[in-house]
């Protein structure tokens, strides 16, 4: 059985907490309607969103310092800090795909935001169903963490040979099947999935760009789920650092919207990371690489390869 320091109690208080955040940031949707979100105010939500995911970390210490000892409550919280730093790294690349798919459609930029709220909602559902299932294959079979360690392995080798390659989304099945067995309109009517057209209910194109992101949300879900389980086999701390990193996702979109070929390196530094952990994964019985130096590795190839896709930036734009 995996150990976890999860009780019910806790479960419940995080749901809760969520649901409280998510709520909060759907009445700040509505308050502010439909407009175009821009860099200032991506990057205030989301100071927001990692501020909150810290003080959540500080509490949960507090709570198992004060139940448990000083030992457990550091260790924990290093899992937790170490797992959402890999998780919010893993989903700069969800959130690439995201900007290739609202440019294919060119959704309007005043409209991006109903998409990603639920495309967030979509996400948290189906992680916390792959937690839950990764969580009891653990528990009954320990080997699947090679089967883990050897797919992030490959995963990693796939996008650090196909990163500079962009999706042929007109080859998309889920976009062709889409477009062959309903109904959708050739423009946009606000911010509405569907409308009628004669009496018959028609998709709009929000409808089709909302499936395609919940699709990607599941296609990175399977990915990023067993990255964090080489960091730890604790359901809780599996739980709360992913969806901690995915209700920041919204405002990340925004914030590298018009920054994205700044960032042209870091699908490198992300398939380098995904690849590391596999190792880790995989080296698991024969030697347990420390959280922390984990952490500090993880956080040195994001380091590199941000500075070095701001300074390679900067040399094309000077030439």
């Amino acid at each position: 059985m995996i150990d976890s320091i999860g009780t019910p109690a806790l479960y419940l208080g995080f749901t809760l907490l969520v649901i409280v955040l998510l709520a909060v940031d759907f009445v700040a949707l509505k308050v502010q309607g439909s407009h175009k979100v821009n860099v200032k105010e991506a990057a205030a939500w989301s100071v927001v969103w990692i501020l909150v995911s810290l003080v959540f970390c500080g509490g949960f210490w507090w709570y198992l310092d004060s139940e448990f000892g000083r030992e457990l409550a550091n260790k924990k919280a290093l899992e937790y800090l170490t797992g959402y730093l890999i998780e919010k790294s893993l989903a700069v690349d969800n959130v690439f795909v995201w900007i290739t798919l609202f440019g294919f459609f060119a959704v309007p930029p005043a409209f991006q935001k109903r998409v990603l709220l639920y495309g967030v909602l979509g996400a948290i559902v189906m992680r916390a169903v792959l937690i839950f299932i990764g969580a009891m294959l653990l528990a009954k079979f320990h080997w699947i963490l090679y089967v883990f360690g050897l797919f992030l392995v490959l995963t990693g080798v796939k996008m650090l040979i196909f990163s500079s390659h962009e999706p042929d989304l007109e080859q998309n099945p889920l976009l062709r099947w889409m477009r062959r067995h309903i109904k959708i309109t050739n423009n946009y009517h606000g911010e509405q999935f569907f409308v009628f057209k004669k009496g018959v209910r028609h998709a709009t194109p929000m409808f089709v760009v909302l499936m395609l992101v919940e699709a990607t949300d599941l296609i990175f879900a399977v990915d990023s789920i067993p990255a964090i389980f080489a960091v730890t086999s604790d359901p809780f701390i599996v739980f709360t650092s992913n969806i901690f990193a995915i209700l920041g996702l919204r405002a990340m979109y925004f914030l590298l919207a018009d920054m994205a070929e700044r960032f042209h390196l870091l699908k490198y530094g992300l398939a380098i990371i995904l690849m590391f952990i596999g190792v880790k994964m995989l080296l698991l019985d024969i030697y347990k690489i420390p959280i922390g130096i984990a952490l500090g590795i993880v956080g040195l190839i994001l380091a590199v390869s941000i500075v070095a896709s701001f300074l390679t930036s900067r040399r094309s734009e000077t030439k």
